[in-house]
């Protein structure tokens, strides 16, 4: 008897992740995103929070945009990076001539994202991750809350964030409004793609709890919600997702990278399209490749120009 109970045990014991894997793996939305570029050394994951009009946000805004554009890039050797993009950075949208590179995503979805990215950066797209604005409050919830930090005290009207100077923990309603708050930070978008990625490691250190492990019941909550709220390019399947949570555990650890590219004018006013975030155009091109190769040590980059 006690030979067939530890039996058991150990069938339960394996079944579980294996029938959590298929589980999830048929849960996950799929779209057509990559493009056809010739491959660059390394993992690139592509990260595009959508603002796709739902219940959470309920502004008038119309229709779908990219508010977070973010480039986590594994390298072969070096450390791994975590870059945001801002979202009114100046950039080449083929077919559109240039413009704010959020734009890219309204004109053409994510194919023509992932294009205009491949040309700013000059590395090809392996995964596309989207996510949506109520992906981020479930996903937080789903964890238990995150701890978030910001030194200022904010009521901001667009976002509804209402905040207290000082580090707080935030259930899933004021991490979405965290992340989203810019018009009150007078870093603007800059200071708003800090604080995402803020959000980003908090959720990935809570999901890295040892405990979870133990817990099927808040697995099964986790990636209901993530799964729920996450839509990936073609190819891309849960043994991806496993590899870019791994990335985001790198990124935000001690030997990695964080920040945004060298940038040169943060109000930069070309004609026609309004303010724009021009990245440096001296620095920029050797960042990439620098980040492409893992020769950039670790620690934050970028922000704003002194």
């Amino acid at each position: 008897m006690a030979a067939l109970a530890l039996g058991l045990l150990l069938v339960l014991v394996l079944a579980w992740p294996i029938g959590l894997l298929v589980w999830a793996n048929g849960k996950i939305s799929h779209i057509d995103a990559l493009s056809d570029a010739s491959g660059t050394p390394g993992t690139t994951y592509l990260l595009a929070g959508s603002d796709a009009r739902d219940d959470v946000v309920t502004d008038s805004t119309a229709g779908a945009r990219t508010d977070t554009i973010i480039l986590l890039h594994s390298p072969r050797s070096g450390p791994t990076a975590m870059i945001s993009l801002p979202r009114d950075t100046y950039a080449e949208i083929p077919g559109h001539g240039a413009g704010k590179l959020n734009a890219a995503y309204s004109f053409g979805g994510a194919p023509l994202l992932v294009t205009s990215v491949e040309e700013l950066t000059g590395l090809t797209v392996d995964h596309y991750v989207e996510i949506g604005f109520a992906g981020v409050e479930g996903i937080v919830d789903a964890v238990g809350g995150i701890e978030l930090c910001y030194d200022a005290d904010v009521d901001d009207e667009k976002s509804k964030l209402v905040w207290t100077a000082g580090c707080h923990t935030a259930d899933g309603h004021t991490a979405l409004a965290f992340s989203r708050m810019r018009y009150s930070d007078p870093k603007g978008d800059i200071g708003r793609a800090e604080r995402q990625r803020q959000v980003i490691g908090a959720v990935a250190t809570q999901v890295a709890n040892p405990s979870i492990a133990v817990r099927p019941g808040d697995q099964l909550s986790l990636v209901d919600a993530g799964l729920g709220a996450l839509t990936v390019d073609e190819k891309t399947g849960i043994l991806d997702l496993g590899g870019l949570a791994l990335a985001f555990r790198s990124a935000n650890g001690p030997g990695g990278i964080t920040g945004t590219p060298p940038i040169g004018n943060p109000d930069y006013r070309p004609g026609g399209v309004g303010s724009t975030v021009q990245l440096d155009p001296e620095t920029a091109p050797q960042f990439f490749v620098d980040v492409r190769d893992g020769n950039l040590p670790p620690g934050e980059v970028g922000g704003m120009p002194e």
